[in-house]
């Protein structure tokens, strides 16, 4: 009889994610901004850019983009064990598409091999229709969050000038290079109170990733924390469509048009990556 884990690798090794870009958005902790990031980023990338967004919740724990966007999750991955269609259990907001989160499964990859051979082909194929595939991990650092990050083109960071959240972005950026030598970050400071104390924020990350873990950073931006985003958050409504003025916007627009300034090489199939990662091999 073939090997069921064999055979796994091979039809997933077939599979291609074409020209997709994974791009997984992490923090060292919670509070800091992430998921209002990553659905911001996916709305302004989408309607502004006309790219064509899917946008991933990958918290295990805590799956919460539905309420950022005033959403129900009627449907998420899981509901794909069950035999429903990827594209039955996506969601259609705001000019992008959302897969609902893994919250309440306790370990995807405790499945049996063909429930991940199904899981993963249909994964490979529905991201080949998108330019962006962003992926909202969990906060903190454990063994689910380093597989997304690892599996991904690049991660981005999200921290706050707060010393506790520089210093928990700092010890997951140092733990995942450690262990696995991942280096691929861009950081993105949230709430500013000045594009200064963004900056310097960045700066004392920077030396100390160089100077202790001989790695470069970049700066990919920073934001502000205004009254206009508060609103929102507490509205459940987007800033970047409330309010397409207010300097949050604007910088996260920079922020977009930055990061489709970048030519970089793609990687390879990152659903083949997280599997491996995720330890079905």
């Amino acid at each position: 009889m073939m090997d069921q884990a064999s055979g796994l690798r091979d039809l997933v090794a077939q599979k291609s994610t074409g020209n997709s870009k994974f791009i997984a958005i992490a923090s060292g902790k919670g509070g800091v901004g992430k998921t209002n990031f990553a659905v911001n980023f996916s709305y302004l990338m989408a309607n502004e850019f006309k790219k064509k967004i899917l946008l991933i919740d990958a918290d295990i724990g805590m799956a919460n983009v539905h309420l950022f966007l005033n959403r129900k999750a009627k449907k998420g991955i899981k509901d794909l064990f069950s035999g429903e269609k990827i594209d039955d259990v996506i969601t259609k907001v705001y000019g992008f598409d959302i897969l609902m989160g893994f919250s309440g499964i306790d370990d995807l990859f405790d499945l049996d091999d063909i429930s991940i051979q199904s899981i993963i082909n249909q994964l490979n194929e529905i991201s080949n229709r998108y330019d962006f595939v962003i992926i909202d991990t969990g906060a903190g650092i454990d063994e689910k969050v380093s597989a997304f990050l690892r599996a991904s083109n690049k991660s981005y960071i999200i921290t706050t000038p707060e010393p506790t959240a520089m210093m928990d972005a700092y010890a997951l950026m140092k733990s995942i290079y450690n262990i696995f030598g991942y280096d691929k970050f861009k950081v993105i400071v949230n709430m500013c109170r000045s594009e200064q104390e963004g900056e310097n924020t960045y700066n004392k990350l920077k030396v100390s990733c160089k100077k202790f873990l001989g790695i470069e950073i970049e700066l990919l931006g920073t934001l502000p924390f205004t009254n206009n985003l508060r609103q929102s958050v507490r509205a459940q409504k987007l800033i970047t469509m409330e309010y397409p003025k207010d300097s949050y916007t604007q910088n996260l627009r920079k922020i977009c048009q930055q990061e489709l300034s970048l030519q970089e090489p793609l990687e390879e199939n990152f659903w083949k990556k997280l599997f491996t990662l995720m330890g079905k091999s």
